[in-house]
């Protein structure tokens, strides 16, 4: 038999029903699901040092399980002294299961590790059902070592959902184990 993520199997087993219950969807077909998790970081400092990228990649495939891409610049940005072309930042696009694997380790593992945790803010919302949140520091993932660090820099983490509105979004994110902070 095949493995299946933990949080895959509950979304199949509780958070369809629970979503369905409470917004009356009509077809399982329009309960709204995890598309994707894009994590990017900028390396604003890779201008000037190029090693800098490199340590950025190596970070966020240690982090996500899935082998990062440098992301490079789109345009000449003299004041910046910035080149079309440079390596300025890292990015991994997550779906199937090595989303569900991350979303599982970010909820349960490196959200509790975050000083003075008091939930996540809900008002990364982009009014199309997307969700954006901003890690501080990287180390608060278990697979970082902290000795190896040489600087400590957070990222972002974008949840795209196929929901319609910010509603129905947060109710998934929610039902997913993501702890909102309570208004």
């Amino acid at each position: 038999m095949a493995y299946i993520p933990r949080l895959k199997e509950e979304y199949k087993s509780r958070v369809i029903s629970a979503l369905t219950e409470e917004f009356g969807y009509k077809n399982v077909m329009q309960v709204p699901k995890l598309e994707k998790i894009v994590v990017s970081r900028g390396v604003g400092a890779a201008v000037s040092d190029k090693k800098l990228v490199d340590y950025a990649v190596e970070e966020m495939t240690k982090i996500t399980g899935q082998q990062a891409v440098a992301t490079i610049s789109k345009k000449d940005v003299a004041s910046f002294k910035l080149r079309k072309g440079m390596p300025i930042g890292a990015k991994v696009t997550l779906r199937g299961e090595r989303m569900y694997e991350f979303l599982d380790r970010l909820v349960t593992s490196a959200l509790p590790r975050v000083r003075d945790f008091g939930g996540i803010k809900s008002d990364g919302f982009d009014g199309r059902g997307n969700y954006n949140l901003g890690v501080l520091e990287q180390i608060i993932f278990p697979e970082i070592d902290i000795d190896k660090v040489n600087k400590i820099s957070g990222f972002d983490i974008t949840f795209v959902t196929s929901a319609p509105t910010d509603k129905e979004a947060k109710s998934l994110l929610t039902e997913l184990g993501l702890p909102f902070k309570k208004n």
